[in-house]
């Protein structure tokens, strides 16, 4: 939590692609207030017609897209009215279809353009993708949103008429939340971890189709931290007011940040509130820096987790989150930029320095608390890490390392990232729905423990935010798992990301926040 502008500052984009941009650039303003230059050319590209469907360059020359830009190649790049449109290079093919421009590279992907960057799809010449929860059988094929056609032959999947890795006795194929899953004759799911690789290894899994609901009463959550100027009777009041039973606050071993942390759960035990303590140890030692090993990580983790979980037994506290951010450190994440959705977007080298902090963080609470519940976080879209650390996997694909298992998988999603449900893999696409994929292979409760829109936006946005956000997680909340939501944060200091500033409600956010806890009820 403590990294928060920084880090959303530095995410302009996600994958390999930046966001870019749109077709045409823009123009200068002259002396009399008049736009010139592009945007001229632009009023005058609308009078032209569309390229016929299909059109393809070459053989073409150029095409004219559904706004009446004009498109050309030239050096293996896509051009837009003379422009370079965004990041593109060895583009072998264009193709106006239905007014849309699509590129194909050397490798055969074709990306869409979609007026501010280039998404990866398929050739739409093949067809849609698949209506989610297509199956085969019966269907004869499944398209998924890349353009990949996937089929079943005696128990075996293909992707474009490849063999799908290594898969056999499959009696089912099933397209959902933009991931492929298969079950085999046994009964057992399996997903294909990254639609984009046709050798990509199956994982296990269960029927992503299931509706899972947590335990009701913890719904609404709030962050906070532990050296606020609030008393813990004034936090219990707010969340109380706010409609919210659990709140997420940081502790470090510190014998400070304890007494402070232990305070607030004696409130909190009283009032029939709930606490989620982010036990906050990173990969870095005492001298700064990275833990030489996974041992040395393991064993400094373990300690300071079993201090704190000695101290705030007594108070009720049972939900644990092991360390914050983990995998989003200047030591272990390759590119702030990347999706994470890939395990080779993580740094190897430091891989079980960060493994080893998050297994001696679970097992110094489950030292002093069996039965605790203890969640490791992710961010964006790191299935790629969550995946690695489930199944025992390095970044550089070796297997038969230590394995990491949760009780609470926890995510953090800003609107930087984009939608949750919908979030958008490395290299800008294809989407997918990620509470789905974690209920399905990893079979826990799904906790997003901290939300909220970007820094510059203003308080009418906020409010706007707030609303959609919570309609969409509620809607959610019996099928996918999620047992909480949290926004972040409490109060900031200022305007940019907290929803009270000096126990005074900031209006537009707070409103919109407490009118869908009261309409709205967690059960």
């Amino acid at each position: 939590m403590i990294k928060r502008r920084q880090f959303i500052g530095t995410l302009t984009a996600l994958g390999g692609s930046l966001l870019l941009s749109a077709c045409g650039g823009g123009g200068s303003e002259d002396g009399s207030g008049n736009t010139s230059g592009a945007t001229a050319q632009n009023a005058s590209a609308t009078a032209k017609s569309a390229s016929a469907n299909g059109t393809a360059m070459p053989p073409a020359s150029s095409l004219i897209d559904g706004t009446g830009a004009t498109w050309t190649l030239s050096g293996g790049s896509a051009y837009c009215n003379g422009v370079k449109a965004g990041n593109n290079y060895n583009v072998t093919l264009a193709l106006c279809y239905n007014g849309n421009i699509y590129v194909e590279n050397t490798s055969g992907q074709f990306y869409q353009w979609t007026g501010s960057v280039w998404e990866a799809t398929g050739d739409p010449r093949l067809g849609t993708t698949s209506p989610d929860g297509t199956t085969m059988p019966s269907a004869s094929s499944i398209i998924d949103k890349t353009g990949a056609v996937w089929t079943l032959v005696n128990g075996v999947i293909y992707t474009n008429g490849v063999v799908a890795g290594n898969n056999y006795n499959v009696s089912l194929v099933l397209w959902y939340g933009g991931k492929i899953y298969c079950s085999n004759t046994s009964g057992q799911f399996y997903v294909n971890a990254d639609v984009r690789n046709v050798k990509a290894q199956w994982l296990a899994c269960n029927d992503p189709r299931i509706p899972v609901a947590p335990a009701a009463g913890n719904f609404y959550g709030m962050n906070g931290h532990y050296d606020y100027t609030y008393t813990p009777a004034q936090l219990v009041s707010i969340m109380k007011a706010m409609g919210c039973t659990l709140y997420r606050v940081g502790c470090s071993s510190d014998p400070r940040q304890i007494n402070a942390v232990v305070q607030i759960a004696q409130a909190f035990q009283s009032a029939g509130l709930s606490l989620l303590v982010l036990i906050d140890i990173g990969v870095y030692d005492s001298s700064g820096n990275v833990y030489s090993g996974e041992s040395p990580a393991y064993s400094a983790s373990y300690a300071a987790a079993q201090t704190i979980a000695t101290a705030l037994k007594p108070y009720g506290v049972t939900m644990y989150e092991c360390g914050n951010e983990l995998t989003r450190q200047n030591a272990t994440v390759m590119n702030f930029t990347y999706a994470g959705t890939l395990a080779m977007d993580f740094n190897n080298a430091n891989w079980p320095a960060m493994r080893g902090v998050m297994r001696g963080l679970i097992d110094g609470v489950k030292s002093v608390q069996p039965s605790a519940k203890c969640a490791i976080n992710f961010c964006v879209a790191d299935i790629g890490a969550s995946d690695a650390l489930w199944e025992g996997m390095q970044p550089d694909g070796s297997t038969g390392h230590p394995k990491v298992r949760w009780d609470i998988t926890t995510w953090h999603n800003y609107d930087a990232y984009g939608d949750i449900f919908n979030i958008g893999s490395d290299g800008q696409g294809p989407r997918f729905d990620l509470p789905t994929y974690c209920k399905a292979r990893y079979g826990v409760p799904f906790i997003i423990s901290e939300w909220n829109t970007g820094p510059e936006q203003t308080e009418a946005f906020r409010a706007n935010y707030i609303t959609t956000q919570l309609g969409e997680f509620y809607q959610a909340r019996k099928t996918h798992n999620i047992q909480s939501v949290m926004y972040y944060v409490l109060d900031s200091g200022n305007n940019t990301y907290g929803i009270m500033i000096n126990n005074s409600p900031i209006s537009a956010p707070y409103t919109a926040f407490t009118n869908f806890t009261s309409s709205h009820p967690d059960n």
